[in-house]
């Protein structure tokens, strides 16, 4: 019972996450700050700085031309079960979340494996 229980979560989580947002890619971010969208488009690298314990992953395009960074704290990272810098290199991926500024440059913080999937 339990078993179903979690699983009805999940799914119900995970069609929230997907359903509710608005598909764009990298190249249309900046356009859409402060709002919950999906974006699809290709990973081109990413890094771990082991310093702070975060990682960025740079999204339609490399660093520093990226039109997208995904922002990913240590304890979020752990959920991961590859570095998701290397999981997501040179794929082409849907991350839903909340399009923040970073210092003129549009972000998404990630807190949960569910925000990127492999398209």
């Amino acid at each position: 019972m339990k078993k179903i229980i979690g699983l009805t979560a999940l799914f119900i989580t995970t069609f929230a996450i997907t359903s509710s947002a608005q598909s764009i890619t990298a190249k249309e971010a900046a356009k859409h700050l402060n709002e919950k969208v999906m974006v699809c488009d290709q990973v081109y690298g990413g890094k771990f700085l082991s310093s702070s314990n975060i990682t960025l992953i740079d999204v339609g395009g490399s660093h520093p031309n990226e039109l997208l960074t995904l922002f990913i704290k240590g304890d979020d990272r752990k959920k991961f079960k590859i570095a998701p810098e290397e999981a997501f290199k040179g794929k082409k991926v849907c991350i839903t979340g909340q399009i923040i500024d970073y210092k003129g440059k549009p972000e998404i913080v990630i807190t949960d494996t569910l925000q990127i999937k492999l398209q």
